[in-house]
């Protein structure tokens, strides 16, 4: 018996979040550990926490437990993966400002917090909101909560479609139709209700809100399902994805079985059936995963008495595959029990294709090997055998495998001919065309010789044994992989450190994640005024930026660095207020008086009045451009973020100032412009 595991299987990255916060907050020991509502949909992981003393509570619980909670026995409370309802978590909330020993943990999923955003920012009265899912399902329940206005939950196609909402034509009414999904909804089901929205509103915004987990999920489910005589699906009997996976299984499988734990593997498909697959909710720990494909093992490998006496009576012949165990390893044989009388040999050239490998870092005793019979002999009682036919046989069963699933694999290039490249995998010979190898048309294929390259096949030649692949879809599939990795966790706000990649003159692009770019509008990448970004930053230099603005649709990033703890207004006024002395550097003259830097980025004006006590031509009389003096600061306007200088009022009584420095530059003509010659934020008209 075969048993494949499903690559994508068990815990998802939220409900994984969620169990290892709240078993920190466990291990810690600090003061009682409540779940509002169970954490997760698994029983055995319930009962686990009970025994460590975890409580799952609801709301009627929370009062009490907050009052209760003092320095001697603090109170934590962890809100589940699924989430809470608004009214819940403002109420906790309320509790955690109001109760100094009442913590909070929020373990919702980062996937549920998105619908809640979605709900709130853009429902309203003017707004219909359509979910689908679970109605009775808590994350449901909790999504529904943070909407406003018009809003509905449907299971799927069959129940939207014949819904009151759609028989009253509520498209006529000019409300726009909010379109969003349960997390773990069924990825066809949810596509067949985007067509259906689509095809009958033209007011519509649809979010695609399934977890990029759960869509892995059920694909990689759906991939399995055909290739094997049945599906064990593991998962707790209320989880939502979990039953979705069977869903999606037994579209292609009928011998679908939904399972909780090893206990309940069906005793049929024991010994009767070939290939067995297995896949498991997001609910469901790695152990629970582990346990089922070990049980299976023993169930398979259990043997009557009956059954010992027929093995050890039986006929080994050339062309048998036998398993036996490890009984000596030298520089050039291994030797097997291989049951009855018989020896098994195998010479290195038979067990690995590296002639430089040395048997004993391959092999030990005790351990178990697959071998295939080349010859007999019942009277010396020996048997040379073949490991790598077996694991040919494997490895080009497991191509096959890899066509019909489109995977993706790594190898070495090993020559270049005239129509492509070839590559041999585990003995599988891969033949790359030059048209998919992703050198361009007339290019060198031979510098690709060497390497090592991953990847896609997309069919097998079973009489030729061998395969062709595809690095150019490799490469493709890689990068929407690295897409939808970022921008299912990029939101607005979210810090990065990127590289600058390309300059114009209005901003300058930066590469925030592998293959993903974003744009720093000049306005954004700095408090100063400058020309041209590349008087801050050049081309290959390192940047911390953030998200302003984003567009998944258009692939548009719309980033900035500019923060308001940068701000050179704010820092001047951190700094200084009007009467204190500075040290300033002067930074350009203008007829009417010199500028100079305060902080980085704001200048203020020394009027030419305000330079000497004596009547001077110009400013550069006295003053020296780049130099630096001490300054009175004698006026700030904030409004319009002006500050005024004065080098005579530092050791004489003070004169009577400006009402601002507005004023006193507008005595001159002075106006304020972003768009001055000069670093300074002053010109003369």
């Amino acid at each position: 018996m075969i048993v494949k595991v499903a690559e994508n299987a068990g815990f998802c990255f939220g409900v994984r979040r969620a169990t290892e916060t709240l078993e920190r907050a466990i291990e810690s020991g600090v003061g009682k550990i409540y779940t509002y509502g169970d954490i997760i949909h698994n029983r055995q992981y319930l009962d686990k926490l009970t025994l460590l003393g975890v409580k799952s509570i609801n709301g009627d619980e929370i009062d009490e437990i907050a009052e209760a909670a003092d320095p001697s026995c603090p109170a934590t409370v962890v809100i589940r993966a699924h989430g809470i309802t608004k009214e819940e978590e403002l109420h906790l909330r309320s509790l955690e400002s109001s109760h100094e020993y009442f913590h909070v943990l929020d373990c919702t999923c980062p996937f549920v917090s998105k619908v809640h955003r979605i709900a709130e920012e853009h429902t309203n009265d003017g707004t219909v909101f359509i979910l689908i899912g679970t109605k009775t399902h808590p994350e449901v329940r909790g999504i529904m909560s943070w909407a406003d206005g018009e809003k509905y939950v449907f299971a799927g196609l069959d129940e939207l479609a014949e819904s009151e909402f759609v028989k009253n034509d509520e498209k006529s009414s000019g409300k726009c139709v909010i379109l969003a999904a349960q997390t773990t909804q069924k990825l066809s089901e949810w596509k067949k209700c985007q067509e259906f929205i689509q095809n009958h509103y033209t007011n519509r915004k649809i979010f695609d809100t399934i977890c990029s987990v759960t869509e892995n999920r059920q694909r990689d489910a759906a991939a399995l399902a055909p290739t094997v005589d049945a599906m064990l699906v593991i998962g707790g009997a209320d989880s939502s994805n979990t039953q979705k996976l069977c869903d999606v299984c037994r579209e292609t499988c009928p011998r679908t079985y939904r399972i909780e734990t090893a206990d309940d593997i069906p005793t049929e498909i024991i010994g009767t059936l070939y290939k067995i697959g297995i896949t498991a909710g997001a609910s469901t720990p790695d152990g629970i995963i582990e346990e089922v494909k070990t049980r299976m093992a023993e169930l398979e490998n259990t043997k009557s008495f009956e059954e010992l006496i027929d093995e050890s009576l039986k006929t080994i012949n050339s062309g048998d595959i036998v398993t036996g165990t490890v009984t000596s390893v030298s520089g050039t044989e291994v030797h097997l029990d291989i049951g009855g009388k018989t020896t098994g040999i195998i010479t290195l050239e038979q067990f690995t294709d590296d002639p430089s490998a040395k048997l004993a870092d391959l092999v030990k005793v005790g351990d178990e090997v697959k071998a295939f019979v080349i010859k007999n002999s019942d009277i010396d009682g020996i048997a040379m055998l073949s490991k790598r036919r077996v694991d040919s046989d494997a490895n080009w069963l497991a191509m096959e495998e890899n066509a019909k699933n489109g995977a993706i694999i790594e190898g070495k290039i090993s020559e270049a001919v005239k129509s492509g490249l070839v590559m041999m995998v585990k003995g599988v010979r891969v033949f790359i065309p030059a048209s998919l190898s992703g050198v361009p048309r007339n290019g060198d294929l031979s510098a690709l010789v060497g390497t090592t390259q991953k990847v896609k096949i997309k069919e097998v030649d079973v009489r030729g044994k061998r395969a062709y692949g595809s690095i150019r879809d490799a490469a493709k599939a890689e990068r929407k992989a690295r897409e939808d990795a970022f921008w299912n966790t990029a939101e607005i706000g979210k810090w990065y450190t990127g590289t600058v990649k390309n300059m114009t003159a209005y901003g300058v692009f930066v590469e925030i994640a592998p293959g993903i770019e974003g744009m720093i509008h000049i306005s954004e990448l700095t408090w100063k005024h400058v020309r041209h970004p590349s008087e801050v930053v050049s081309v290959g230099d390192t940047i911390d930026t953030y998200i302003i603005d984003m567009n998944r649709s258009e692939h548009r990033i719309s980033l900035g660095c500019k923060t308001e703890e940068t701000n050179p207004w704010r820092l001047f006024n951190e700094k200084y207020s009007v009467g204190d002395v500075a040290k300033v550097k002067i930074v350009s003259f203008t007829p009417f008086g010199a500028f100079a830097e305060v902080v980085p980025g704001q200048d203020g004006l020394i009027h030419i009045s305000e330079i000497s006590r004596e009547r001077i031509a110009k400013p550069s009389d006295v003053l020296t451009l780049g130099s630096e003096v001490d300054v009175k600061i004698i006026a700030v306007d904030e409004e319009k973020h002006k500050v005024s200088l004065s080098i005579k009022r530092l050791d004489a009584p003070e004169e009577a100032a400006p009402a601002a420095a507005s004023e006193t530059a507008a005595d001159d003509g002075v106006v304020y412009s972003t768009d001055a010659p000069e670093k300074s934020a002053y010109t003369e008209e």
